[in-house]
């Protein structure tokens, strides 16, 4: 056993190679043995993929179903048993129990799919849905495994599409198909016509959809397809003006703020974002952003000048010591500055901060509080687990780790 220890350091990459040159037994032995790592176990699990033992695979069995087993080595075994017809009625009970260790029912789903278990479809097309990745790749690859039993129309006929979840594995399928996937962007659902805008490859029959008038928002996602298939801004352009250039009204949020964060966040905004927005950012120039450098030393003179002390700028990333942001800090003593990369935007806890003044004198702007609580409505932006709506301060003084 020490000598797949080695193989498997705590520092660096498993010897994957030399792992699936040990007998399957032995592989099968260690991953049973607790007194190994956990983290180890887990590793070893994949190294057994086409040849578990026969033996072993109750013992292997009983490591998935025992809730003191770490999750990890669980679920890894999950994926390694998964074609073993005899999980089946322990995984449909999982479910009901609901096992409180992390990642192991949505395992447990997705080995019923794989099994072919036809009564975890909704759940897995639930589960597919998921604004987590992870969690969509869970989900999608246990409806893959019920298509692969089943075929696709008989798992489509199950679902049906009253539900978003079931309109988007509807949608997934056709085109994998390769079928025409256009009607989709007019879902009532944002989610799936923003899929269906991604998924999209003919832009042929997307500019014979928009000669077609279709419903305002599908003709935005249109128009965002077509560009991201051509690139052609100026065909685009047509379009907008055409369709009478729509736009999100925020009410307070003035020209150069909107510039600012449109150009900034449109591009990745999350998939129930107004579409308006990316077709804003397409068809308007981007603001100037300023240079980092110059402003921050304009803003350190101001303050110097003021009398406020201001040490030496860093970034949102190094101030909180971890992740990245749009902004720097200036500390003056016990009060903070924060100066904006997306433009001439400064702030700080108070309104009434010394350094207001100064800083506007040099040309910045400040926003204070009733202009930095405007939310930007439609325009979703991931922000620590959330998919919503911002403001203007947290927008333009963004910072995640």
């Amino acid at each position: 056993m020490r000598k797949i220890d080695k193989l498997i350091p705590e520092w660096g990459q498993p010897d994957r190679v030399a792992l699936h040159a040990h007998t399957p037994d032995t592989l099968a032995r260690y991953v049973l043995d607790t007194g190994n790592a956990w983290w180890r176990r887990r590793i070893c699990a994949p190294a057994l993929a086409g040849r578990v033992p026969e033996a072993r695979v109750r013992g292997l069995v009983d490591r998935i179903q025992d809730e003191e087993e770490t999750a990890e080595v669980r679920i890894a075994l999950l994926d390694l048993l998964a074609g073993r017809t005899e999980l089946l009625p322990w995984l449909r009970d999982e479910e009901r129990r609901g096992d409180g260790s992390y990642g192991v029912a949505e395992a447990a789903l997705k080995a019923r799919g794989l099994l072919g278990d036809r009564t975890a479809a909704p759940a897995l097309s639930t589960l597919a849905a998921s604004p987590w990745q992870h969690w969509r790749e869970v989900g999608e690859a246990g409806l893959d495994g019920l298509v692969e039993h089943h075929g696709a129309d008989a798992i489509l006929a199950e679902l049906g599409e009253d539900r978003p979840e079931d309109r988007r594995f509807a949608l997934r399928t056709w085109h994998h198909a390769e079928r025409d996937v256009t009607p989709y962007l007019a879902d009532p659902d944002r989610g799936i016509a923003y899929l269906a805008q991604s998924l999209v490859a003919d832009p042929a029959r997307l500019r014979a959809l928009l000669d077609e008038a279709p419903a305002p928002e599908a003709a935005v996602r249109a128009a965002c397809a077509l560009h991201r298939l051509t690139e052609d801004t100026a065909e685009i352009r047509r379009i907008d003006e055409r369709i009478g250039s729509p736009r999100t009204e925020v009410d307070g949020l003035d020209e150069e703020l909107r510039r600012a964060i449109v150009h900034e966040y449109a591009p990745w905004c999350e998939r129930q974002s107004d579409p308006r927005w990316l077709l804003e950012a397409l068809c308007t120039e981007p603001p100037d952003r300023p240079d980092p450098d110059g402003q921050l030393a304009r803003a350190i003179a101001a303050l110097t000048t003021a009398g406020l002390a201001p040490d030496p700028p860093v970034s949102a990333g190094d101030h909180h010591q971890q992740g990245e942001g749009t902004y720097h800090v200036i500390s003056c003593g016990d009060e903070d500055v924060y100066i904006s990369v997306l433009g001439r935007f400064v702030t700080g806890h108070d309104d009434r901060h010394p350094a207001r003044r100064p800083l506007e004198e040099a040309g910045f702007r400040w926003i204070e509080g009733a202009t930095g609580g405007i939310r930007v409505t439609g325009l979703c932006v991931y922000h620590f687990g959330g998919r919503e709506p911002l403001d203007v301060h947290t927008l333009l003084f963004y910072w995640q780790d």
